[in-house]
């Protein structure tokens, strides 16, 4: 599979696009391009991942 339909395969299982968060983040008056916009997911979904791994293996 190229590396072009990885990308659509994921982001359609995703909620946000790049370009939903490119919206988003415009609407807040933030000047940004779509590929820092798609930075700015990448690095939210990172940060989410850790938060929950570590909740819950302080649970487990």
């Amino acid at each position: 599979m190229e590396n072009k339909e990885v990308n659509e395969e994921i982001n359609e299982k995703r909620r946000i696009t790049p370009e939903k968060a490119l919206e988003m983040l415009r609407s807040e008056g933030l000047d940004v391009t779509l590929e820092q916009a798609k930075n700015v997911l990448d690095f939210l979904r990172k940060l989410a991942n850790i938060t929950v791994t570590k909740y819950l293996k302080r649970r487990g």
